[in-house]
């Protein structure tokens, strides 16, 4: 097995993952196929942690949008970014993976509360950590939640899990058929750009603390594994070499 340039991770899964193509709003088969993606990449010895999206689920701005309060309609996504994480912890420890959840939100009968210290003892010992509820408060995304776990648990890097989508383009590839996909882009150009990556919140997070960030298409088997091996895969983003 390839061994991977780093030491530890924090994996971005978006909500929508775990619905893939279905219409479901949880499919037992993405999930599973999530799982063993991560359970071949936990193999390669590497401290996992990951940040669970919910919009597959409830989204905060679309919630406000017709009408419910914003805090309100975020405190709720951020109860779905926690059932994420626990179908997606059943599934790791069905294939052998010790798994912690730990959520922003106080709800002790089913997940840990979120403590730094913790949650590194356990990336130490050798578990997955899934982190749920967001950073806790409204406002803030979990685009907002990766780049802030990835720091306090001194990752290096950040894997942005994208569904089907292969990096980061100048255009939307589903409409522009000649749009141009970045193999890597610095972080203020894809800020200027306004590049749909991640929110500007998140990304000059990792800008301002040159935490790499690495942009790939999670349901192409065996590109998580790769990108951990430094294989060229999806769109890195970077400062200045």
């Amino acid at each position: 097995m390839s061994e991977s340039r780093y030491r530890r991770i924090l994996l971005k899964i978006s909500g929508e993952s775990l619905k893939g193509a279905s219409s479901e709003i949880i499919d037992s088969s993405s999930v599973s196929y999530l799982a063993q993606e991560i359970r071949q990449a936990h193999a390669l010895g590497i401290e996992l942690a990951a940040v669970v999206g919910g919009g597959n689920i409830w989204r905060g701005q679309e919630a406000e949008q017709r009408g419910m309060d914003r805090a309100t309609a975020d405190y709720a996504g951020m109860l779905a970014t926690v059932i994420n994480a626990l179908a997606l912890q059943d599934a790791l420890e069905q294939r052998g993976v010790v798994t912690r959840t730990q959520s922003a939100l106080q709800m002790q009968a089913v997940a840990e509360p979120y403590i730094r210290r913790r949650a590194i003892r356990h990336l130490e010992k050798g578990r997955v950590v899934l982190f749920a509820a967001g950073t806790g408060n409204p406002f803030m995304t979990t685009d907002t939640a990766s780049s802030l776990r990835a720091l306090e648990i001194g990752a290096q890097v950040l894997l942005m899990a994208k569904n089907h989508v292969d990096g980061v383009y100048d255009a939307d590839p589903r409409r522009n058929p000649n749009a141009r996909r970045f193999t890597r882009i610095e972080y203020l150009e894809a800020i200027n750009r306004r590049l749909a990556v991640m929110d500007s919140t998140a990304m000059s997070l990792c800008m301002d603390n040159n935490l790499p960030i690495v942009v790939f298409d999670i349901f192409q088997p065996g590109n998580l594994v790769r990108a951990l091996c430094g294989e060229p895969v999806g769109t890195l983003i970077s400062g200045r070499e």
